[in-house]
């Protein structure tokens, strides 16, 4: 608003402008000399904006507008209460020694303050690549060191097989660490582990995928998602979130995990604030629920990572 009422005030003194307008973010400073009628007339125009400003800001802090939100939130949480009592993970049976999986769909994009954008923002973890690296042994497990205790396995499939959209075609995903390139030997810190060591490795390391044409049987089993969320729950920004676990062969559910989240903020963008970001501190299944060791005090969205391979996991056993 300051800026479209600034932009007129700059306009209607143009003429009698002698030098030029310097800008500084939100704040315009002129550096020369204006006639006195011209400057007279933008200054009555700083005026209005700001006062207008002053108005705007009271009647958002006003009674009525805090009431208004209050009640809100209030009827918010009622709803994602009532939301959270059909939530849970029904997991009707488990296969083991599975191979790889379908993936149905793939992330691509993430939801930060789309009110009604309806893209799963509870069961977003990753996209694109990312996303399917999290299903493939050895992703999580890249440094050889060992989970907390009570984490969950993560412990990942030998293939995944995906539909590329632009072909229609079926691909084969593999993937493992593999050496990248070599890091820089005059730097001090490789300098330092060379003289401790002189067999220091120098290789760059990375979890690398590998894309073929899909050949061979086909994963029996697929995995996908959708969004369940109503009209009524985004106007109070909740998002509901189906994940399923599907059968190709008889096209059956085996398995679906129901979640919810809700924004108690009420989509409050202030201070650069993301809701879906902070709705996954209030969450159903909580994201922490699959940690049985004690996690420590952070965002629950951290807790969103590889939710969907750690769901999936419980149902499709990875083979050995």
């Amino acid at each position: 608003m300051l800026d479209g009422m600034a932009g007129g005030a700059v306009e209607a003194g143009t003429e009698s402008l002698t030098d030029q307008l310097t800008t500084r973010g939100d704040v315009m400073m002129f550096t020369t000399t204006v006639s006195g009628r011209s400057a007279s007339a933008m200054w009555t125009a700083s005026r209005l904006a700001l006062s207008g400003l002053v108005f705007a800001l009271l009647g958002a802090c006003s009674p009525d507008s805090q009431a208004t939100d209050s009640d809100n939130r209030a009827k918010a949480l009622a709803l994602w209460q009532s939301h959270c009592k059909k939530s849970g993970e029904f997991i009707k049976k488990t296969i083991p020694d599975v191979d790889g999986v379908l993936l149905m769909k793939i992330r691509k994009t993430t939801n930060r303050d789309g009110q009604y954008e309806l893209d799963d923002p509870y069961g977003h973890d990753s996209m694109g690549d990312h996303y399917i690296m999290s299903f493939l042994r050895g992703y999580h497990h890249q440094k050889g060191g060992v989970s907390p205790e009570g984490s969950p396995p993560r412990i990942g499939y030998k293939y995944v097989d995906v539909a590329d959209e632009a072909d229609h075609k079926v691909y084969r995903y593999t993937g493992g660490v593999e050496a990248v390139g070599k890091m820089n030997t005059k730097a001090p810190a490789v300098q330092f582990e060379l003289k401790l060591n002189p067999n220091y490795d120098t290789n760059i390391y990375e979890f690398v995928l590998h894309k073929t044409p899909a050949s061979g049987e086909a994963p029996r089993y697929g995995v996908t998602y959708d969004d369940i969320s109503t009209p009524e729950d985004r106007k109070y920004w909740i998002a509901g979130s189906s994940l399923r676990v599907m059968d190709l062969k008889t096209n059956e559910v085996i398995a679906e995990r129901i979640g919810y989240m809700v924004d108690l903020g009420q989509g409050n963008r202030s201070g650069g604030r993301a809701p879906w970001l902070l709705a996954a501190d209030n969450a159903c299944p909580d994201f922490f629920a699959n940690y049985k060791s004690p996690v420590a005090r952070m965002p629950k969205v951290v807790g969103q990572a590889s939710q969907t391979m750690i769901f999936v996991e419980k149902v499709l056993k990875p083979s050995k």
